[in-house]
């Protein structure tokens, strides 16, 4: 694929035109939608099925999606409450959640707004998105840019950035669910991620305020172990501690499937890795190839900043200032074993 094709992908309730835009580069291919900065399709050469679940209309997507391939935010998981203190000052975000907390920028963040495409080239794509002041109760004008590229040795490239021009909370994380294999759930993928500790969560998946270490606990995924024998024992849908702060790009989590022998490597900045196994997963119309999405029918791995970060003053923080850039970068690189 020497250009990218970009064709219209439908309209929204109010008229706005979703486009979609399909790229290809180091052995992916992917299309994007303007609808969330949704990664809806991303195919691997040599392997039929898509590497993600995603949805085959924009109707699908404003009914049934699970935030499939999204760009959550501005702060994405959860704040508890839905309430935040900045500078001082209270705010009341929105409450999309159970009717209580904010989850992923609320009932209309930027995952579920029309972004514009500003720049693309045959492997990479940037979108940009503007979210007002008082956007689902946050402060400031937010203007964010996501560029998404492929990458020689199967690399899905991203990197956010955001501007501000008053104090506000900025958390962004992409929310592809993936399945790797030839199965329509991912039990018997293994997962290993380095994380020496976990963040407990109440019974509103709010993080308790404490941070465990994953020794001794069915969270120990620091060697590779198949999810299968452990989500019949807990759910998860719990952030996993990196480090305190943001850093450098470095590895830190591993996904694959043995009956398709693709692996997938993540990378990022960020200080936190939400983990949701899709157990809850159960939606009314099939998804990309026709396959259905069910209990356990792909894997969130989001880089992020802990949740409920804001109300609890020891976590690494998602406050951004004016004259500060956001920045997060985060790699998915898939390798395809040959079978003897």
């Amino acid at each position: 694929m020497n250009t990218p094709v970009i064709t219209p992908f439908g309209n929204m309730p109010d008229g706005q035109e979703v486009t979609s835009i399909t790229i290809a580069g180091g052995g992916l291919t992917a299309t994007f939608l303007t609808y969330g900065a949704v990664l809806q399709d991303l195919r691997l050469q040599g392997h039929s099925s898509s590497l993600v679940l995603g949805l085959n209309s924009l109707n699908d997507y404003l009914n049934h999606s699970r935030y499939f391939g999204a760009t959550a935010g501005r702060y994405a998981n959860r704040i508890a409450n839905g309430h935040v203190k900045i500078n001082g000052a209270s705010y009341q975000l929105d409450t999309n959640f159970i009717g209580k907390h904010l989850l992923h920028g609320g009932q209309a963040g930027i995952g579920k707004k029309v972004w514009r495409i500003t720049k693309y080239s045959s492997h990479s794509v940037e979108l940009a998105i503007d979210s007002p002041d008082g956007d689902m109760g946050f402060p400031g004008n937010l203007a964010i840019e996501a560029t998404f590229s492929l990458l020689a040795g199967g690399t899905l490239d991203i990197v956010y950035r955001a501007t501000t021009d008053a104090t506000t909370l900025c958390n962004l994380a992409h929310h592809s669910y993936f399945n790797l294999g030839n199965s329509n759930d991912v039990l018997d993928h293994e997962l290993q991620v380095n994380a020496h500790s976990y963040l407990p969560v109440d019974a509103e998946l709010i993080p308790t305020g404490q941070k465990q270490p994953v020794a001794d606990t069915l969270f120990d995924y620091r060697c590779a172990h198949a999810l299968r024998n452990k989500v019949m024992d807990t759910a998860y849908d719990h952030n996993f501690c990196l480090s305190d702060n943001k850093t450098t790009l470095r590895p830190v989590a591993q996904l694959s499937s043995a009956d398709s022998a693709i692996t997938m490597q993540v990378l990022t900045t960020e200080p936190g890795l939400q983990v949701y196994d899709g157990g809850g997963l159960n939606v009314p119309v099939p998804g990309l190839d026709l396959r259905p999405i069910g209990a356990y029918g792909g894997i969130a791995m989001e880089p992020q900043v802990w949740p409920n970060s804001p109300n609890n003053e020891h976590f690494p923080q998602a406050f951004l200032h004016p004259f500060e850039c956001y920045e997060q970068h985060t790699q998915f690189k898939f390798n395809k074993e040959k079978k003897l």
